[in-house]
């Protein structure tokens, strides 16, 4: 897909900015946190040590650093005795760490510190504004933790080597919900197994999701053909948003919206005025998700004929139809 993206590289430049603008501003760049014998990555691990006992690995991956890092930082917070260990019972190859009272006494100087800094930010803000970042922020962390889980994965436009996988996923998918054949259009579609020469068209595309060589999962986009004559007077071009399939082991990864997002711009690109899309009660967390984007559910399947409530858009076993104004 050819794309131009120079309004998601500005954005992008612009939120750089900003968070290294916030970064400086908090003093994460700092060797201190104000007068405290602590460093930011020190006062970081210990925040979480008070959460309770705590192994180095463990550490270092909610910190987001190495284990040497971790190891570092949990030392100091040994050595200045804020800090004890103990061997772990589950594996004697490895320490957990508690806090002291010591530590605790630190943790709440450190807290009042940071209420007494955040306290002043908030008076600059009013209560709407508060929510508003609060809800800002959660996005972004959400955002940034998905691109993290997302990192060792492939998301590419699909080739007819992706046929085959791609079709057990569909069809895998489908079982598991119990959309069998009579139930669902997508397992009971003859072209199903040749799924990529269905996305030649300059209009249309389809993606799937890669890693180390297996496929584990995928969504197009393409005209909807509408064979019926509802709403002749209408000019609007709509797209529909087609075979959005994902394995268990892709789920909880941020993957559907971000799929969902792709294949919208696209749409947009190619001068569709809509998109639609068929789905079922089945599918809730799907369901969530999409209105949660902005699409809004139909009374009736598009193209269908008001007085029989039967559908010319080639779809039977989705019962769940939305729209979206692009």
């Amino acid at each position: 897909m050819t794309k131009d993206n120079k309004l998601g590289n500005q954005t992008g430049s612009e939120l750089r900015t900003i968070s290294r603008h916030i970064v400086r501003q908090l003093g994460m760049l700092n060797s201190a946190c104000g007068d405290l014998p602590l460093s930011p990555v020190q006062a970081h691990a210990l925040i979480e040590v008070s959460r309770g006992a705590i192994s180095i690995k463990k550490l270092a991956q909610i910190l987001n650093i190495d284990k040497s890092n971790a190891s570092r930082a949990l030392s100091h917070l040994v050595e200045k005795g804020f800090a004890h260990t103990k061997s772990n019972p589950r594996d004697s190859r490895s320490l957990l760490a508690h806090l002291t009272p010591q530590g605790r006494k630190l943790l709440q100087k450190l807290d009042h510190q940071q209420n007494i800094i955040f306290d002043e930010i908030l008076c600059q803000l009013s209560p709407f504004e508060t929510q508003q970042i609060e809800t800002a922020m959660t996005l972004y962390h959400k955002a940034i933790h998905h691109s993290r889980l997302q990192q060792e994965y492939e998301l590419r436009e699909m080739t007819s080597e992706d046929n085959a996988p791609m079709a057990e996923v569909i069809r895998t998918v489908s079982a598991e919900y119990g959309l069998t054949s009579d139930k669902n259009d997508s397992v009971g579609n003859p072209n199903l197994d040749t799924l990529s020469e269905q996305y030649q068209g300059s209009d249309a595309c389809y993606w799937v999701i890669e890693k180390e060589g297996e496929i584990f999962g995928g969504a197009g986009i393409a005209p909807l053909v509408i064979t019926g004559e509802t709403n002749p007077e209408s000019q609007e071009r709509v797209c529909e948003l087609q075979q959005m399939y994902f394995s268990q082991a892709l789920r909880g990864k941020g993957f559907t919206k971000r799929l969902a997002y792709l294949a919208l711009d696209f749409a947009r690109e190619q001068g569709f005025n809509s998109c639609y899309l068929e789905t079922t009660a089945k599918l809730s967390e799907a369901v969530k998700l999409y209105e949660s984007m902005g699409f809004k559910h139909l009374d009736v399947h598009l193209g269908t004929h008001l007085d029989t409530h039967q559908g010319d858009s080639g779809h039977h076993g989705s019962e769940m139809p939305m729209l979206l104004k692009l």
